[in-house]
């Protein structure tokens, strides 16, 4: 890999944590309802509490924002290190860096003191660019394990742990986009770790459609 691919990539890392970084949880809220987030319900900048807090509307914008900037941060860094003129590993190393930045970006922010969410949606959506079946996979995954228990964090870490299993089976001896999943994998399960303890002793918050309180329960997502 020569120097000017490590530039590209760099350069792709960069733009990623960058654009990972942005928090339109805080930013939906601040501007639309002049709440900060942070201050209600779990304090996550996730679209869990967004609809905790705000609304389901809210909520959604929040979702396909934080989607939106994962799958931007893979087609800027795949433009950046384009398949044709630098190859298929080289590119594929440079959308694996950019997804690790964009999720780094989402959980580590910048512009907020280092803080954020926990990276599943901005995750999912640089699958989408990257291995759309797997995210179609993931997502019914999580639909199927969110339906039966209407608690968004059971759903986000059985996808964490499928992620891996997936990409075994669909992409075998592809060992950098292994790694990823093992990495990304690792990365949602930390952020979920006080999730997974409450869900152990019952205690996780389950979704209500129309729960909109801002001065909401502690916990959650």
């Amino acid at each position: 890999m020569d120097l000017t691919v490590i530039v590209r990539i760099g350069a792709g890392v960069v733009v990623a944590y960058l654009l990972g970084g942005v928090p339109w949880a805080l930013i939906i809220g601040v501007w639309f309802f002049k709440v900060d987030v942070r201050e209600h319900g779990s304090g996550n900048l996730g679209a869990t509490n967004v609809m905790r807090v705000l609304g389901w509307k809210a909520a959604l914008a929040t979702f396909a924002l934080d989607i939106g900037k994962g799958a931007l941060a893979v087609l800027a860094a795949g433009t950046l290190v384009p398949t044709s003129v630098f190859g298929s590993t080289s590119h594929e190393w440079a959308t694996i860096a950019a997804t690790l930045a964009v999720m780094a970006g989402h959980s580590f922010s910048p512009y907020i003191g280092f803080r954020g969410g926990k990276s599943v949606a901005a995750a999912g959506g640089a699958l989408l660019v990257m291995v759309p079946l797997v995210f179609v996979t993931l997502f019914a995954t999580w639909a199927i394990v969110f339906a039966l228990t209407r608690i968004v964090a059971a759903g986000s870490v059985v996808i964490a742990v499928e992620f891996p299993v997936l990409i075994a089976l669909l992409y075998p001896g592809d060992w950098p986009l292994l790694g990823l999943a093992i990495v990304a994998a690792g990365l949602v399960i930390v952020r979920h770790s006080a999730n997974i303890g409450r869900i152990i002793k019952g205690e996780e918050p389950r979704i209500s459609w129309s729960q909109q309180n801002p001065s909401g329960q502690k916990g959650g997502s």
